[in-house]
């Protein structure tokens, strides 16, 4: 990789690592679903203004129903469940249960798929992934921080059936970039009405300037302008590269944390950090990589 395929992995960490931070500086004045329903709404309209500039053209109307459930599994359930989630633990430790993705994809991956089986060493990093998990989880009752945990352990695995369904959009011949588009406009589309509904937008306070640049940093930054970069890191050093995000992410929101919000992180979330970086190393050499 050269110094520039850094650079943009890097951001790309800040990007998604900062979608934990502005979570919780938009759950200040507005409910979540408003929060879901900004950022991807926001975002799909920033990606169709990127396809129309690209000329790619829209993914064709054979996918829309495939997209709409990949929009349920990579979009609506796990942004709902993380900023659930983050109402009750800070975004630094949602950003470590985020990084166990890649154990959830390699489970499905072997459950649904004939060639991606699980392999004695994937087995051990996943071992190691989920023993890190437990003692974080290690002292927590129902009333403290357990059903916040569990909530991101659901949109992780969410992003793991995400991950195995997507598959289907590269056979499709459907480039990456109408992919996220469509998948984020039938988020949008399946989102309005529910957020109409529960949340009444046209009876809510006026929550403050703060959330709402919130939201649209999550849905300009870490969404639209992210994908792009995604994108751009895929096509110029390969999946092998963008695999090195998922180790950055948790340092990432950590830091934004600290820096912004003075989060601190307790001994037994940095042990659970360990064990899950070093499962992710084990699945990551079990690929040849």
């Amino acid at each position: 990789m050269k110094l520039i395929d850094w650079i943009l992995l890097w951001t790309l960490s800040l990007l998604w690592g900062g979608s934990f931070l502005f979570n919780e500086l938009a759950l200040a004045g507005l409910p979540v679903l408003s929060i879901v329903w900004g950022r991807v709404a926001l975002a799909a309209v920033l990606l169709a203004l990127v396809v129309k500039v690209s000329r790619q053209g829209m993914a064709p109307g054979r996918v829309w129903p495939a997209l709409a459930v990949m929009a349920l599994l990579n979009n609506l359930v796990p942004f709902t469940l993380f900023v659930l989630a983050q109402g009750q633990i800070t975004g630094a430790l949602a950003s470590i249960l985020n990084a166990t993705t890649p154990f959830f994809t390699v489970l499905v991956a072997h459950l649904a798929t004939a060639d991606e089986r699980l392999s004695p060493v994937k087995a051990a990093g996943v071992g190691l992934g989920f023993a890190g998990v437990i003692g974080m989880m290690a002292g927590e009752d129902l009333g403290g921080e357990l059903p916040a945990m569990l909530a991101c352990l659901g949109a992780a695995l969410s992003y793991g059936l995400a991950g195995v369904w997507g598959r289907r959009f590269r056979a499709a011949g459907v480039t990456p970039l109408q992919t996220a588009a469509g998948m984020l406009t039938s988020s949008a589309v399946l989102m309005t009405p529910v957020w109409l509904v529960v949340d009444r937008p046209w009876a809510m306070a006026w929550p403050g300037v703060g959330p709402v640049v919130a939201v649209v940093a999550l849905a300009s930054l870490s969404t639209a302008f992210a994908y792009l970069i995604f994108f751009r890191i895929l096509a110029r050093a390969g999946a092998t590269a963008i695999s090195l995000v998922t180790f950055l992410i948790p340092f990432s929101a950590a830091g934004l944390g600290w820096i912004v919000l003075g989060e601190r992180l307790e001994l037994r979330h940095f042990a659970g950090l360990a064990l899950i970086l070093g499962g992710l190393a084990l699945i990551e050499r079990s690929r040849g990589r």
